[in-house]
């Protein structure tokens, strides 16, 4: 049954009596908040306040904006909490393509085909020159899984089971299961969750704010990606398989490298023979303007991850994507029982992942998305440049597209991060305007004090002025400067 909430909205309450359609009642949703009490473990939330309080239930959502169960309209700054929805809520046609489908044909294991899942993978392999082979599964984690899987099996079929290590950077993010957290640089997301998988390196990050190196510009960006060379050299080159970076770092505080870097690090991997992973994520399907992150660099992975964005949460689907030498390598001895990728994604083999896939790639390109989410952002980075102006609190702006962070500090000159529970004040303030944006949280100790912002790709100038008058009333309020 589809629920939804009829909206009063002069007054923002739901309208009371019982309907045959399906729709809530006020009656209703008071159940569906007990339930959800009684019942739902949210996901990165403290409980304890919803023994007295409700838990916020999201209803409905229609373009940029959400319902809560009291009726009351949120633009979304935040493409559904975790920068997934790219084009946005309602999308019938999606839901009319991922209907049909499953009517037709709903699941059959990866081992077989299907007509979603090859004509999605042919469309995307068109998005990404250099790359060949798609393969399914259900979600980033699992993707980076099957990532750091190939780069293991590798190293066995080629290097004596020697070269296995994945380097992974400080404050990126990769997954919530244990291995991918082995290879997460957020160490207050992988708190109590050791001991991890051995075989995972961390390497320094490359934001210039909180710089390691006494440098600047392009010369910051060539050092810290000369600090994964010393790495690698400490580890020893025969040891190191794959390196696995985000384009722009995500949820350890939206980090875009410098120049110099990236160049820097594709001459690295291809030097020592490390593959190159590239974890698109969140960048993936046009969240920095472009199909996918990296493309912003003129890099060269052997893989990339994505999952989010692909489908814009209409579905459940993550890719992983390697070139076509990656996928020789587990085929060139058809007379070896174990030469081949010897893994199954259950889920992967959905075929309503690719089926939104390719109506959500369509919208994307009939629409513009990319070319607006170019100027929406350079909109977004201005008015963000502008209240750093106006608020003292705001130290230092940065971003790529509908991407964008604001890392709050008490002191611009030490750069002193602001207290967490003073940014999260800021995202509660927001939220009480009708406005929903996010922040770092339980990633860094000591340094979750970056507002982020991630609207739908569909956003338009008024969208990013409605969100960032928002920021500029909730700093005012809660800092007076």
């Amino acid at each position: 049954m589809f629920y939804r909430l009829i909206y009063c909205f002069g007054n923002a309450t739901a309208k009371q009596g019982i309907l045959m359609d399906g729709t809530l009642t006020q009656n209703d949703i008071s159940h569906v908040i007990e339930a959800d009490r009684a019942h739902i473990w949210h996901h990165l939330v403290q409980h304890k306040p919803f023994e007295t309080n409700e838990p916020r239930i999201i209803v409905e959502g229609k373009g940029m904006r959400v319902w809560d169960q009291n009726g009351k309209e949120h633009i979304d700054g935040v493409s559904g909490g975790v920068w997934t929805v790219n084009v946005g809520y309602g999308r019938e046609s999606i839901a009319n393509a991922v209907r049909d489908q499953l009517l037709k044909l709903n699941y059959f294991a990866g081992a077989a085909g299907s007509v979603p899942g090859a004509l999605f993978a042919e469309k995307l392999i068109e998005k990404m020159p250099g790359l060949s082979r798609v393969y399914y599964c259900n979600s980033g984690s699992e993707a980076n899984e099957k990532a750091f899987k190939m780069v293991r099996q590798i190293a066995h079929k080629k290097y004596d089971g020697k070269k296995y290590k994945d380097l992974y950077r400080d404050r990126d993010y990769h997954g919530t299961t244990i291995a991918a957290l082995s290879a997460g640089g957020q160490d207050e997301r992988n708190a109590q969750y050791g001991p991890f998988t051995p075989g995972f390196v961390r390497v320094p990050h490359c934001l210039e704010y909180r710089a390691q190196w006494d440098l600047s510009g392009e010369e910051y960006g060539k050092r810290a990606a000369d600090a994964i060379e010393e790495v690698i050299l400490a580890e020893g080159p025969d040891t190191v398989g794959g390196l696995c970076l985000e384009p722009v770092t995500a949820g350890g505080g939206v980090i875009t490298p410098p120049e110099g870097y990236w160049d820097r690090v594709q001459e690295i991997c291809q030097k020592y023979d490390i593959l190159l992973h590239i974890d698109e994520v969140v960048c993936g399907l046009g969240r920095t303007g472009t199909w996918f992150g990296y493309q912003n660099y003129g890099i060269k992975p052997d893989m990339v991850t994505m999952a989010k964005g692909v489908a814009s949460g209409y579905a459940a689907i993550a890719c992983l994507v390697t070139t076509e030498e990656v996928f020789d390598s587990f085929k060139d001895n058809p007379d070896d029982k174990m030469n081949y990728f010897r893994d199954i994604s259950t889920f992967g083999g959905c075929t309503a992942g690719p089926t939104a896939a390719i109506e959500n790639m369509r919208i994307i390109e009939d629409e513009n998305l990319l070319e607006n989410t170019v100027k929406m952002g350079a909109r977004m980075m201005d008015n963000l440049d502008n209240l750093a102006e106006k608020h003292p609190v705001v130290g230092d702006v940065r971003g790529s597209g509908l991407f964008c962070g604001a890392e709050l500090v008490k002191d611009r000159k030490t750069k002193e991060p602001e207290d967490e529970k003073l940014v999260q004040a800021v995202v509660g303030d927001c939220a009480a305007q009708g406005v929903l944006i996010g922040a770092t949280i339980r990633s860094l100790p000591g340094l979750n004090n970056t507002l982020c912002f991630s609207p739908a790709l569909i956003a338009t100038p008024d969208d990013i002025d409605q969100i960032t008058d928002a920021v500029d009333k909730s700093l005012t309020k809660i800092f007076g400067r």
